[in-house]
């Protein structure tokens, strides 16, 4: 029997709008509208919108929930102190795998949110729950889906936003990039992102949706599907759950160490154990290839240290070659040449410092 596939609040705005629809993470979700390509442009170039409210937002509540979170994330939430700053981390396993990658907001002592991505969603209620109940923390876990989620990214995104609600424009003016702010009636608007670009990621009642979708329509931005935002995700060298990492690899190996927080040698975070003292061997790498050829996730890899493996890969519309992100020997560092496998034969690359492109300028 074919699973049947979730739908945002805005599907039948994506339909209205001519988009191709795919199956992500049981969601169907539109991978692109028209050309994905000028869907890229538009975003690095003016603004785009995305449709991500198939990823979960979870009300952390209680005055044991800052205890709580600095036991089940890796990074240390200890250092939130302001209303609405948001912290990038990993969720991890006791062998120091990523759950998942998530973005935790304070709103205050007792009361923050994790937004978690959609195929992850499902597992981490249930190992959030279970590990609440297995330690005996006292905390309110509330999934979300009352809620919806757009992201408008580029340079003219935050203009556009206020064209379309001009109300919200004094709150969110001064908002500093990964800083978000409730707005009543539970709207959040975030300046936080996936592209590289500046923008907002808004968060309001899923019955508002379509409103808000069709008001910057009507102002000029583009609607911009899941291809787009991978393609502007990988130029930003920005890690994608399920490519980068996963349950069997730590945040070491996947180039996110910083996200792992060891500075407080009391706090025992789930994984931490595995993952002190720990030397990766493996590390993770920005590619370019010299050749004629389009790099995907599992091709493999060979240098003179060792061989590895391509996580992600794409033609890149702003660089205009194929890049990609790899996992190879540590001792592979940017500038030296290595060969890709693509259709049985070994392709030249070279190896760059990510990110690729950063607010509209390439830099490989």
């Amino acid at each position: 029997m074919t699973a049947v596939l979730k739908h945002t609040p805005l599907f039948d705005a994506h339909v209205a709008a001519g988009a191709r629809l795919v199956d992500f993470g049981g969601w169907n979700m539109p991978v692109a509208y028209g050309s994905q390509i000028e869907e890229h442009h538009a975003v690095r170039q003016s603004a785009g919108m995305f449709d991500v409210s198939h990823m979960l937002n979870v009300d952390i509540q209680g005055e044991q929930s800052k205890a709580f979170l600095r036991r089940i994330l890796a990074n240390d939430v200890e250092r939130l102190a302001i209303p609405g700053k948001a912290l990038y981390s990993c969720m991890l396993n006791e062998q120091g795998g990523v759950i998942d990658d998530l973005i935790v907001y304070f709103f205050s002592a007792d009361s923050w949110r994790l937004v978690v991505n959609a195929g992850c969603a499902e597992t981490d209620v249930a190992w959030i729950q279970a590990v609440a109940q297995r330690e005996g923390f006292d905390v309110s876990i509330k999934p979300r889906r009352d809620l919806a989620m757009l992201a408008v990214q580029g340079p003219d995104a935050r203009e556009r936003v206020w064209q379309a609600r001009p109300q919200w424009r004094a709150e969110t003016e001064s908002l500093f990039p990964f800083v978000g702010t409730l707005l009543g009636g539970d709207v959040m608007v975030a300046r936080t992102g996936y592209t590289g670009e500046d923008g907002f990621e808004i968060i309001v009642p899923a019955a508002d949706i379509v409103a808000l979708w069709n008001d910057l329509l009507e102002v000029g931005v583009r609607p911009c599907g899941l291809g787009a935002r991978d393609t502007l995700r990988l130029e930003a060298g920005m890690n994608l759950y399920g490519n980068e990492m996963n349950q069997d690899v730590n945040p070491l190996v996947a180039a996110l160490g910083w996200t792992v927080s060891f500075k407080d040698t009391e706090r025992n975070f789930i994984g931490r154990e595995a993952l002190e003292g720990v030397t990766p061997q493996e590390g993770m790498v920005g590619l370019k290839l010299l050749e004629r050829g389009v790099m995907r996730g599992g091709m493999k890899v060979r240098s003179e240290q060792g061989e590895g493996v391509v996580t992600s890969g794409t033609m890149s519309p702003s660089v205009g070659v194929s890049i990609g992100m790899a996992r190879v020997p540590v001792t592979v560092q940017a500038g030296d040449q290595v060969e890709v496998e693509i259709r049985g034969k070994w392709l030249g690359a070279q190896v760059v410092a990510m990110p690729f492109v950063r607010q509209g300028k390439v830099l490989v």
